[in-house]
């Protein structure tokens, strides 16, 4: 049974909008553990003027969520933000780079796609050493602040809607259920008629497979 952890709150942003950062924002990603497909991340920025708290309760940890809700609350995040960006790093630049390094370029690509960079990013667990902005890795950051919880719904939203998309080109592999982790049924599609353009091979479970065949 999953536990249902204390709903993340504006606590972190409030204390560092006080020492004087205008933009903070949360950062956080979705796919990592994914055999196959992108690796996203996303970053949320809210304004210190307009603080939603219509969003406290409700905005969690994406994987605490239902997808019906991700979907609303992914709205809603949009809606109430100052500022938004999704970025991904696709299955060849994991397989080039590792995952952790792909996943830092996704974080990257997300605050590229803001208006300007924030002056203080929050992130959860991760940290981006070649950035000059001041940051913080939190450990469960989705768990106690809002702005990174908001951004795992985005990135987990973002991240779903393309393997969608990628079910219907592949539909073998029921990308649509398992958005391309290792469940029972996508091992079994993986030996019935192998890899696909958007697996990952540097993962050593597909590379198994994939040798088995």
């Amino acid at each position: 049974m999953m536990t249902i952890c204390p709903a993340p709150g504006f606590t972190w942003e409030v204390e560092l909008w006080k020492v004087g950062y205008e933009t903070v924002g949360g950062i956080d990603e979705a796919g990592r553990g994914s055999w196959a497909g992108p690796v996203y991340a996303a970053v949320v920025v809210f304004s210190p003027e307009d603080i939603p708290t219509e969003l406290i309760g409700h905005v969690r940890d994406s994987k605490q969520l239902s997808s019906g809700q991700r979907q609303k609350l992914a709205g809603a995040i949009k809606k109430a933000s100052l500022d938004w960006g999704i970025g991904h790093a696709t299955n060849h630049e994991i397989d080039a780079l590792g995952i952790v390094p792909a996943t830092r370029l996704a974080a990257k690509r997300a605050i590229m796609r803001l208006v300007r960079p924030p002056d203080f990013l929050m992130l959860d667990y991760l940290i981006l050493e070649d950035l000059t902005m001041p940051q913080v890795a939190l450990v469960r950051g989705d768990q106690q602040v809002l702005s990174i919880a908001a951004a795992s719904i985005l990135a987990k939203t973002g991240r779903d809607d393309h393997m969608n998309q990628l079910d219907t080109l592949y539909p073998a592999y029921s990308f649509e259920t398992n958005k391309g982790y290792g469940t029972a049924a996508h091992q079994r599609a993986l030996r019935r008629v192998g890899i696909c353009p958007i697996h990952r091979m540097s993962f050593k479970p597909v590379l198994a497979i994939y040798h088995a065949v």
